[in-house]
């Protein structure tokens, strides 16, 4: 499905602008229906979360300096692709891969909060709008994570309490969470597409490659890594889901309001190699349950 959701976004990429106001509500229904499987006393931060946050942190330093002393643009395209936190919707992917949702979503928040604070200084230092004051920098990173964050983990929280029927319902129809998530796909795919064909001009066509090819490599990197770490602490998913899939609705304002507009392209073509990893790995996932229910004798 995932495939295909990325499929039709680039074809019918025209109308998107028309679709694309919808992807903050669809993204906050599919987080609350997946934070309903979350017990509150799960999200606290340990090893597993700070180590992890060391790695995106290092790792991304040691993208961005030394491509800048060749190209500029490029570095700041592969930079924010490390950079940028963990997406909003990993948790989906991660509990249909069979991981810790309470990991990753910890994790994701803290990343979350430490870019949000992080962020403008180190925006400032490498991109090229820096007369922006920290605090309105500060300010426009939080308007666009925090309710994205925090408002469905409250929801959650407010339905086991006030509407416990509904979130036992949405419990135990955590596959809608997937669907959600796919049509958000079609909308981000169908926006990233138009916006690389109305930027396309022939004197930027080589910088546009690499910079696809760039966000290519670190797509794959990070979710090596990730999942080599995870290994470490005994959850291979959430390792690769915290590095690899990234918010980059987020990582793409951002490219545009901070860095040269151009090196957006990289978190736009990051969006389709993601979800190409990601479809690979559910379908992975979903023959090896298969097989493991055939495979297993039926009781008598």
């Amino acid at each position: 499905m995932l495939p295909l959701a990325m499929a039709a976004g680039a074809l019918f990429y025209r109308w998107m602008g028309y679709l694309t106001f919808l992807s903050p509500y669809l993204i906050f229904i599919m987080l609350t229906i997946t934070y309903c499987r979350v017990k509150p006393s799960e999200f606290r931060p340990g090893r597993f979360q700070w180590y992890l946050l060391a790695v995106q942190m290092l790792l991304a330093a040691a993208v961005y300096f030394p491509l800048a002393l060749w190209n500029r643009t490029l570095a700041e395209g592969v930079f924010i692709c490390v950079f940028i936190p963990t997406a909003t919707a990993a948790p989906v992917i991660t509990g249909m891969l069979g991981g810790s949702i309470s990991r990753l979503a910890t994790y994701s928040l803290l990343c979350n909060l430490f870019v949000a604070v992080v962020g403008p200084v180190v925006l400032a230092a490498v991109g090229e709008h820096p007369e922006m004051s920290f605090v309105e920098s500060f300010m426009l990173i939080c308007r666009n994570v925090f309710p994205l964050l925090i408002l469905p983990i409250v929801t959650a929280l407010l339905m086991e309490r006030l509407a416990p029927k509904a979130h036992r319902w949405l419990v135990a129809r955590q596959e809608l969470s997937f669907y959600i998530w796919a049509v958000s796909l079609f909308i981000v795919v169908g926006s990233s597409v138009s916006f690389a064909i109305n930027k396309y001009t022939s004197g930027l066509a080589l910088t546009m490659i690499l910079l696809a090819l760039g966000a290519l490599a670190a797509c794959l990197v990070q979710f090596y890594i990730g999942r080599r770490t995870g290994r470490r602490f005994g959850d291979t998913v959430s390792g690769g889901q915290a590095l690899g899939q990234k918010n980059t609705l987020l990582a793409i304002w951002i490219a545009l309001t901070y860095l040269n507009p151009v090196s957006s392209i990289a978190p736009a073509a990051y969006v389709a190699w993601q979800n190409i990893i990601n479809s690979w790995q559910l379908i992975r996932h979903q023959r090896a349950q298969s097989h493991h229910h055939l495979s297993t004798p039926k009781s008598k």
